[in-house]
């Protein structure tokens, strides 16, 4: 399935959700967890049942998908699902049509008025070459003209069609078992985030994510294999800090929000036992969701997937 005909809706949130990751994968923090697990129970603070932390990879090839028994075991044993945004927002149209037009640039800013001709003529035979013409992309963010950026942005995983969401496999699991489904911050939110990134390093960093291309896709199958190996710190090493690029707003697009979650985490734990689900970029690492949690007086014990 080539993205001109995908269904509207999927299209966006697939953009979103890859959006999201770009923002964490490349960030490298101190490293303070030293097991390698993508499921961990809370415990201790007063909480009268645990509750559990999960760490997501937002896409992955279908192959590769694992949802483990353990896992499915933690979700049947909270009384609700909290992912960093709420999931079935993302299954709403009504509410999808307005962060649609979060995408596109203010101000009447183009993509021509930021890059010069010669990074303007990369960036339009890229889109040209993957069925995309740039005249009908021009306002849209860069840092979402990003998820194209690679050769193919599923080549990696194979055709599109097997690309997976854990955070959508979760969500329906949720349903099943009709839990509440909550999030730890708004899509508008994150959204928002892209405006604090100036529009010019947006499009100097999808040149660049271009420029890169088969290298970007190693990158990924790297990450894949990290993910699958659940070695969170090994994930926040692949890549070194882009000084120049997204590395710094590092603050802004993880520390800053690991923060802000943990005082949520901890009302929501204490309201009833929960199953959280977030980006494994955000577990790991001196600033990670593990330490600040710990460092708040929780125990947390890894479990074996």
């Amino acid at each position: 399935m080539t993205a001109s005909t995908y269904p509207l809706r999927k299209y966006f949130v697939t953009l979103l959700l890859i959006c999201i990751s770009l923002n964490i994968w490349g960030q490298n923090s101190t490293s303070s967890t030293n097991q390698n697990a993508l499921l961990w129970e809370i415990s201790g603070k007063e909480l009268s049942q645990p509750s559990y932390l999960f760490g997501t990879i937002h896409m992955i090839g279908k192959e590769d998908f694992i949802l483990s028994d353990s896992t499915k075991a933690a979700l049947n044993r909270s009384a609700q699902v909290t992912f960093e945004i709420n999931m079935e927002d993302m299954t709403d149209f009504s509410k999808i049509m307005p962060l649609m037009m979060q995408a596109f640039m203010k101000n009447d800013t183009t993509l021509s008025d930021l890059l010069s001709s010669e990074e303007y003529g990369i960036v339009e035979a890229h889109f040209q070459k993957i069925g995309l013409p740039l005249v009908f992309l021009q306002k849209i963010k860069p840092m979402f003209l990003s998820a194209f950026g690679a050769e193919d942005l599923f080549s990696a995983q194979g055709n599109s069609d097997e690309v997976v969401s854990y955070e959508f496999e979760l969500m329906k699991l949720a349903q099943d078992g009709d839990k509440n489904i909550q999030g730890l911050e708004t899509a508008e939110f994150q959204m928002s985030m892209f405006d604090s990134i100036p529009y010019k390093v947006q499009a100097q960093m999808l040149v660049e994510t271009i420029k890169s291309g088969n290298s970007d896709d190693q990158e990924f199958k790297k990450m894949v294999e990290l993910y699958k190996n659940q070695d969170i710190e090994g994930m926040q090493d692949l890549m070194k800090d882009d000084q120049e690029g997204i590395g710094k707003y590092e603050e802004l697009l993880l520390i800053n929000r690991n923060k802000n979650w943990i005082p949520l985490m901890a009302e929501m734990m204490m309201e009833k036992p929960t199953f959280f689900a977030v980006g494994a970029g955000h577990l790991g690492g001196k600033s990670g969701v593990i330490n600040l949690l710990q460092a708040e007086g929780y125990q947390l014990k890894p479990i074996s997937w």
